[in-house]
């Protein structure tokens, strides 16, 4: 799960602004309910693995990357195992609908890019929830030049913004909320790479700000403004779960968060010996990058919501914001979800102790 950009993030969706599992039929679902290679079952159960230990699959929105610092770690040093658990991290991509896979019972966690997944996702029925959040303040930014810079919101006025098809809806949500007129803002279609904003094609870019290898061809002349920043506070890579498995295992969801936690607590403060376990379970990986982007992101990870109520923490009123605003630009095409629709507390209530305060 590469940084680069909102499309290959499945911010919202492959297909634009609704979520590609919320229109999945009942029968798809209901297929996919088999257990797999020790995956959770339909009823939200957990298996055994080899070793009488339970086997975990962890779903992910797209392929293995630095948001999973913290699981390769406590994979890596055996944390999961000594809490009983197997653990799996199951990647994503271009033709895999993480969610789908999570609701219907192949895996027991998943881990997406962004908030408004799960909000649309229970808006159509789907029964998934998150229950901890791994970034706690979405990288996600705009990026201009300093000749033309944007350093708040009203600087997008006159300005044309290259954003993936899939962001569209973060502009939309940006300029509402600080009342600017949309037709006083040019939007054109970019990819995941900087080259319309070197090239003067466009005058903002929009992508993470921890992709630091899709940034690299700006050198250091350039603004950011980040989406949070300006008033519109995403989660990113929320840790998710089936309602029947927060209601028929909570005990291995609480061990998954512990030992995570832990693992991210360790990536903190040893970023080298950590990427050495994230590429060993995805040697395709550069080093150097993961370093890179890995002291980035962790800057997200580790906020001082972290050091209140410790890694993964999720807060009630930054969910709440995010359904009001998303309510107030027309997406739900089912019915409004409620706070408890979209996310569950008793995990983080149930690890308090162990999830460290940093």
């Amino acid at each position: 799960m590469t940084d680069s950009g909102l499309s290959r993030r499945h911010l919202l969706t492959r297909g634009g602004l609704l979520l590609g599992a919320a229109v999945v039929a009942p029968s798809l679902l209901a297929s996919c309910s088999q257990p797999a290679n020790g995956a959770a079952t339909g009823a939200g159960k957990t298996t055994v693995a080899g070793g009488g230990k339970t086997a975990v699959s962890m779903q992910l929105g797209w392929l293995l990357d630095n948001g999973q610092l913290g699981e390769a770690v406590a994979i890596g040093k055996g944390w999961y195992a000594d809490n009983g658990l197997d653990v799996k991290i199951t990647p994503g991509g271009p033709s895999i609908d993480g969610l789908t896979m999570v609701a219907g019972g192949r895996s027991q966690i998943g881990q997406i890019s962004s908030s408004p997944s799960l909000m649309l996702a229970s808006s159509q029925g789907i029964p998934t929830k998150a229950f901890a959040v791994g970034v706690q303040e979405h990288p996600y930014a705009f990026f201009s030049k300093s000749d033309k810079p944007v350093r708040e919101p009203k600087d997008l006025i006159g300005k044309t913004v290259g954003t993936q098809a899939t962001g569209q809806i973060l502009l939309t949500a940006l300029l509402a909320a600080n009342k600017i007129n949309p037709a006083d803002v040019k939007v054109v279609v970019v990819g995941s790479d900087v080259t319309p904003l070197t090239t003067g094609r466009v005058d903002v870019w929009t992508g993470w700000v921890s992709n630091v290898a899709a940034l690299r061809p700006l050198g250091t002349d350039y603004q950011v403004m980040r989406l949070w920043d300006a008033g519109i506070q995403l989660y990113a890579n929320p840790y998710y779960t089936t309602d029947q498995m927060l209601k028929n295992d909570k005990e291995t969801l609480t061990k998954f968060l512990a030992a995570s936690a832990e693992g991210w607590k360790y990536a903190k403060e040893n970023l080298k010996e950590s990427v050495d376990f994230l590429v060993k379970l995805a040697p395709n990986l550069n080093k150097d990058d993961m370093m890179a982007q890995g002291q980035v992101l962790l800057k997200y990870e580790f906020t001082d919501a972290t050091v209140k109520d410790g890694w993964g923490t999720m807060n009630k009123d930054v969910w709440q914001r995010q359904l009001d605003m998303w309510k107030s630009l027309g997406q739900f095409k089912g019915k409004v979800p409620s706070l408890t629709d979209v996310a569950n507390f008793d995990i983080l209530d149930a690890t308090a102790g162990q999830r460290p305060k940093v």
